[in-house]
């Protein structure tokens, strides 16, 4: 899978990550199917609120409006654009999901009330040279978390994918095991190599 985030979304990224400074900012992601497994970002909505430095908590009745206009902006082309999923920033963290993070996609993509296929979560940050650090990551219902590729158009000199930690991501899986109460507790579990 591929996202493609075009220059005024990272623009508008750099801009409200700047304002947000220490505190965790987030909000959604809206795009386009532009073909087969390639996704093109159009808006994101943004919440400055609910976010401190270690933790960002999205409130859905401040996006609906957002989400609706952008409906009604695309004429409800639903095939074609549509909710592509969440994205928070990680100011004082690498920009890769944390254990919470990947538990909380899980449960959204899962739950048939919300109805999607699939939803991504881009994590970003603001750069030391003021350029955009982000991952992104896939998920479908039943599914483990799949890294997805992200692709920019200009301002591309002020974008920067990290793929240096993509591969310690991949080593990342998520652990469900059961407690006595029937719940689950969800945590991420690193796999070292040479190691059960």
């Amino acid at each position: 899978m591929q996202l493609q985030l075009p220059g005024p979304v990272v623009k508008r990224l750099l801009e409200e990550l700047q304002v947000a400074g220490s505190n965790e900012i987030g909000g959604l992601l809206m795009g386009e199917h532009v073909r087969d497994d390639t996704f093109r970002v159009i808006d994101i909505s943004v919440q400055r609120s609910g976010g401190s430095g270690a933790c960002f908590v999205r409130d859905p009745a401040l996006h609906q409006e957002t989400l609706q206009a952008f409906f009604a902006r695309t004429n409800g082309d639903y095939a074609r654009f549509n909710y592509l999923g969440e994205w928070h920033s990680h100011p004082a963290f690498e920009p890769l999901p944390s254990g919470v993070d990947i538990a909380t996609m899980q449960s959204i993509v899962e739950d048939t009330a919300v109805g999607v296929h699939f939803l991504i979560l881009l994590v970003a940050r603001l750069g030391d040279r003021r350029n955009l650090e982000a991952s992104a990551t896939a998920f479908i219902p039943q599914g483990r978390p799949m890294n997805v590729s992200i692709s920019s158009g200009p301002p591309a000199t002020r974008f920067r994918v990290l793929q240096s930690l993509r591969s310690l991501y991949a080593r990342l899986t998520l652990r469900v095991s059961a407690r006595p109460d029937g719940l689950t507790n969800r945590r991420p579990l690193m796999q070292e190599e040479g190691k059960k």
